[in-house]
């Protein structure tokens, strides 16, 4: 079992970036390792002070406020990753765009966003170890574990806000290339079926289209054709669990090396051509900047199996 400590008394003065930000969800993020039945229970119990005085857990925090935060006991904060860890060091050398708002890096297939299910950290962990001076990051979308491409992390809670607010509104243009089995018709420009998900006992995630599930769209292009595969850029209209792997192989087009959703024998053709991983790509990534307001269009090459691959299809 983990090692208790106690905190001390703590003091912390609200940055104007955090206003409006309630209480409950300022102590969750400064108390890393408390249990979030005992931030409440603090919180009912007035122990927690804001400028002196008791307030409620719904509290909407103002700039400059001085948060008083009694001992506690927490659990001793888990170590971060090494950054002597290959997969640590080298994510600097992926950072496609770095400001003060946000970094965008082109995620390595088999690197998960973060840490969790069995795995001791993602890319927020490791990118938290490299830059330890860093106050605040976080991630603003996702991608799959075995996808790779463009990848959000904010810098400032405020460009978390904006870049959520683009994601619900649907003004972030998301682009994935996949290679997929068979030849992808011209005239289909999208595939709209909704999606379910579903938690297995191992407790692995799969998603299947049902009439039950929510309403889910993705449009396509066709950007080469080969002999069996189609590449495709993959847009997708909603944001769903595995949606471009689960439309494509609804389209009857599995993409490359899907070991969830893929075909076996188009698979087994692929690795005979050296690919070892998910052919999908998050390679361009649209969005307004938070701070500019000016549109920003970043693009991730694709690694260099995926260009060797397509070299080799080519052929």
């Amino acid at each position: 079992m983990t090692e208790q400590i106690s905190s001390k008394v703590q003091l912390i003065q609200v940055d104007p970036e955090l206003e409006g930000q309630r209480i409950d969800n300022f102590l969750r993020t400064q108390l890393k390792g408390v249990p979030k039945s005992l931030i409440y229970r603090v919180l009912r119990k007035g122990e927690v002070r804001v400028n002196k005085g008791r307030i409620k857990p719904d509290y909407k925090l103002q700039a400059n406020d001085i948060v008083r935060i009694p001992p506690l006991k927490v659990a001793e904060k888990a170590q971060g990753p090494s950054v002597k860890l290959d997969k640590v060091s080298t994510l600097e050398q992926h950072i496609l765009f770095e400001d003060d708002q946000l970094i965008a890096i082109n995620k390595q297939s088999g690197m998960a966003v973060h840490g969790g299910s069995g795995l001791s950290f993602g890319v927020i962990e490791a990118l938290r170890a490299l830059r330890p001076e860093q106050k605040y990051l976080e991630l603003v979308h996702r991608l799959d574990r075995d996808t790779s491409g463009c990848l959000l992390i904010a810098k400032r809670r405020s460009a978390l806000k904006s870049l959520h607010e683009q994601l619900r509104d649907k003004t972030v243009d998301k682009r994935y290339h996949a290679l997929v089995a068979g030849e992808w018709p011209d005239n289909r420009h999208k595939v709209r079926a909704p999606l379910r998900k579903n938690i297995l006992k191992s407790g692995e995630r799969m998603v299947s289209v049902a009439p039950d599930g929510k309403e889910s769209e993705t449009r396509y292009q066709v950007l080469e054709r080969f002999s069996g595969a189609t590449l495709v850029e993959a847009f997708p209209v909603t944001g769903r669990t595995h949606q471009i792997r689960v439309h494509c192989l609804h389209a009857g087009h599995a993409i490359a090396c899907d070991d969830k959703y893929g075909d076996e024998s188009f698979n087994r053709h692929m690795t005979t051509l050296g690919l070892k991983r998910l052919f999908l790509h998050a390679f361009t990534l649209s969005f307004i900047h938070p701070k500019s307001g000016e549109r920003l269009s970043l693009n991730a090459p694709l690694d260099p199996q995926l260009t060797a691959v397509l070299k080799q299809m080519r052929k």
